[in-house]
């Protein structure tokens, strides 16, 4: 059979697959360097029979694809680090309102405007408390334009499954190269629908009020059912209260639903994991050096691994504290201070055989970055 095959950006990836998963609205505002995105959904939205909007400000972004998702719309926006930032109070609503949109966040050099065009790693932690309160987050990550398309699907399927915002976490360096996508068949890859509910016109209609399997049926706001929508601790009719039984409820519900699920929703890609000595734990492009190094040393009868993260949040402790557990030491690399690394630290038994090679000056990791880490781990066991 002969496969529709593309040479895209990792944005243009991104975008190919937001058409694929059925997107219906997306609203943004230009920003480096997930600016493509933006552009391509400009032209290629509308042709589709979808609405592509560019707004004021992020804020604004973030609150229109919020309103179209409510109306029962497949809705997205896209930004970088600063954008991400002014997002965070509306990415609270869409948590607490269980609000189903996905938000790409193409990671640049920080803090505030920092290094415009330049790759970082720096906004994990913000991607899983950018915004306040206690609460659960998903968020997604890939080192390739195909998994770029893959995640983004994903990202689309979770963010329908548990009605939750769901963020991809891409860096510039993934963005902006270019390499082979092939493009799945419709229906090739599973495209999750809108869950509505079954209730009647006239009937008592309850927002929020879980089904026995935990999922949420929507009716289109605006359509045949009236139902309130707040950011406030809310009941089953979505109307504000502060029972503290409800409360409490309310807030297992909004934790549980995406912790309770972390294995579902994990994804990890693995190399060479089963006999590591050294095991190496990546993501997003940071995870393109790890693996040439992986099999450049490999290829020299040495034992390396690579264990890569494609689900950041929830964090799969299960997965990371299993794989690491055989390995003499265990070296994280990525792209900031070491964010990732302290949740491995975390994960495993023993965090003192747990090392980072990183890059924090706007320059992309190189296999020379991280063998001069493994250098002085084997330095000192000798």
């Amino acid at each position: 059979m002969k496969r529709n095959v593309l040479f895209v950006q990792g944005n243009e990836a991104c975008v190919e697959a937001a058409l694929y998963a059925g997107l219906d609205f997306f609203a943004g505002y230009p920003i480096t360097p997930s600016t493509e995105i933006a552009e391509l959904f400009s032209y290629r939205l509308p042709k589709r029979g979808g609405k592509f909007i560019q707004m004021e400000d992020e804020i604004s972004s973030m609150c229109v694809i919020i309103g179209a998702s409510l109306t029962g719309k497949k809705a997205m926006t896209a930004t970088s680090g600063p954008g991400f930032s002014l997002k965070q109070e509306a990415i609270g609503f869409a948590v607490m309102a269980e609000i189903p949109c996905v938000i790409v966040n193409v990671q640049r050099g920080g803090p505030s405007t920092g290094l415009s065009t330049s790759v970082s790693q720096g906004d994990v932690m913000q991607a899983r408390w950018g915004t306040h309160g206690e609460h659960a987050i998903v968020a997604l990550t890939a080192s390739n334009n195909q998994d770029v398309f893959a995640m983004t699907v994903e990202a689309f399927n979770l963010s329908e499954i548990f009605r939750t915002p769901v963020i991809l976490l891409f860096d510039e360096v993934v963005a902006h190269t270019r390499e082979r996508v092939i493009m799945p068949e419709p229906g090739e890859i599973s495209v999750v629908k809108r869950l509505k509910t079954s209730v009647k016109e006239g009937t008592d209609y309850h927002p929020y009020l879980p089904r026995e399997d935990g999922r949420l049926p929507m009716s289109d706001f605006g359509g045949v059912h009236r139902y309130n929508v707040s950011g406030l601790m809310h009941d089953m009719w979505g109307f504000p209260t502060d029972n503290p039984k409800i409360v409490y409820g309310l807030m297992h519900h909004l934790v549980d639903k995406i912790q309770g699920h972390t294995q579902e929703i994990t994804r990890i890609k693995e190399f060479f994991v089963d006999d590591a000595e050294c095991l190496l734990i990546s993501y997003g492009s940071s995870a393109r050096t790890a693996l040439h190094v992986v099999e450049n040393r490999r290829a020299r009868g040495e034992r390396l691994g690579l264990l890569e993260l494609q689900t950041l949040w929830p964090f799969p402790v299960d997965a990371v504290r299993t794989r690491c557990a055989p390995a003499s030491y265990v070296v994280v690399v990525e792209m900031n201070m070491g964010q990732i690394l302290q949740e491995v630290k975390k994960a495993v038994d023993d965090p003192d055989k747990i090392f980072l090679a990183n890059q924090i000056d706007g320059s992309f990791i190189t296999p020379t970055d991280i063998l001069n880490i493994l250098r002085i781990i084997q330095g000192k066991g000798t």
